[in-house]
């Protein structure tokens, strides 16, 4: 089996990308880019399926018609149902009759276990997010039939483990979020250190790449502080016992804190962070500007936020990760501006830009520079975004 090649891929990414990242961008991993990207799509024709989307699409029809013909819970399934569509119109797999109505024919028989193949001969490491989009797929009806929540079904207690092969370091398809965040934030801590408050920290990955990454430059014993955070006790748990080898010697502290909620009510002090860091969590907050003021208000003057994240080339493009995280409400459904925030999950670098520039940042950089990629090749997703405290 081949897949079409983006043209000029590695050139475009020596052009934009710093010396430092670029060998994370080598053929191996774009490779194992487009072979997961496949991957979702053919799962997401089995979900058109499943769910009785195909059924209900025979005839011209909008999303809200097709939730409904399916017997699908709107609230629920409008948002997932729209990706599944403009993903499968994209493809051509189904016919985009115009600008809001779909249509399906002959819907192509593709196999997804083809690609966990290729990707198993190609790079194997990749494979725990074949995993979860996989779990996701196994849940899509009955989560959008409203049975169950995406969150009751994906974090599970008997699905932890296969979330820790996934949000990890040795998953190439996650870590290079790690791996640019890291970098990123490193330049911008201060030639003293200074205290780092990570947002949302998860697993542990994030901070084991950055602390990594700070012995790496020589100036990690000098951090003041690192205070690591995280809203799932389950989680916090587990990063707490991930992470020994880094306690030996280091200010590392763990605390439970809620994105959406006032900062000091986990004792986070006005002023008192150096760098606010955090990787893939800040556009899941329910209030991205009331999250940006508490940012804000806990970073010293002219103190940085470093935020790992993945990036939304063009604004009406899906992102074959948002197939993953549809199903949870927090992604899908937070309160929305029009100007830089018209939808859930992910934002483009301008929307960032917008929204930082709005809300009290300057001096923002987003590395690589996604705009300067997307059009040789669209599919270039992470990015860290930094922006100092005005």
């Amino acid at each position: 089996m081949t897949l079409p090649r983006s043209s000029g891929t590695q050139r475009a990414l020596a052009e934009v990308l710093p010396a430092e990242i670029l060998s994370a961008f080598d053929d191996r991993f774009i490779r194992s880019c487009d072979l997961v990207e496949e991957y979702v799509h053919r799962l997401a024709i089995g979900v058109f399926r499943d769910t009785g989307l195909a059924q209900a699409c025979t005839q011209p029809t909008t999303v809200d018609e097709a939730v409904q013909r399916a017997g699908l819970v709107p609230a629920i399934a409008s948002v997932p149902c729209s990706w599944i569509l403009r993903t499968l119109a994209a493809r051509g797999w189904i016919e985009r009759v115009d600008d809001t109505h779909y249509r399906a024919s002959a819907i192509p028989a593709l196999d997804p276990e083809e690609l966990v193949a290729a990707q198993e001969a190609h790079d194997p490491s990749c494979l725990p997010t074949y995993r979860i989009a996989a779990l996701a797929a196994e849940y899509y009806p009955s989560v959008l039939r409203g049975d169950t929540t995406g969150e009751d079904a994906l974090f599970a207690p008997d699905h932890i483990g296969t979330w820790l092969e996934y949000f990890s370091n040795a998953n190439p398809l996650y870590a290079i979020v790690n791996t640019v965040g890291a970098i990123a934030a490193e330049h911008a801590l201060p030639a003293d250190g200074g205290t780092v408050l990570e947002l949302g920290g998860g697993l542990g990955s994030g901070a084991e790449a950055l602390l990594a990454r700070l012995d790496t430059a020589g100036n990690g014993k000098s951090l003041a502080a690192y205070r690591f955070t995280e809203i799932v006790p389950a989680f916090l748990r587990r990063a707490r016992k991930s992470l020994p080898e880094f306690r030996a010697g280091r200010p590392l502290s763990f605390t439970w804190l809620d994105i959406d909620a006032p900062f000091a009510k986990a004792g986070i002090e006005p002023g008192s962070c150096s760098v606010v860091y955090g990787v893939n969590v800040v556009h899941v907050a329910k209030d991205l500007a009331a999250t940006l003021a508490e940012i804000r208000t806990a970073l010293q003057d002219r103190g940085a936020l470093v935020l790992g994240e993945c990036i939304r080339p063009f604004a009406d493009r899906p992102v074959y990760v948002e197939f993953i995280f549809n199903l949870l409400a927090s992604f899908r459904a937070p309160l929305l501006v029009p100007a830089w925030r018209p939808n859930g999950g992910f934002l483009t670098p301008e929307q960032w830009h917008a929204a930082l520039a709005g809300h009290g940042f300057e001096r923002i950089e987003i590395l690589p520079d996604i705009a300067a990629l997307r059009d040789t090749y669209p599919s270039f997703l992470v990015a860290a975004i930094t922006a100092h405290r005005a």
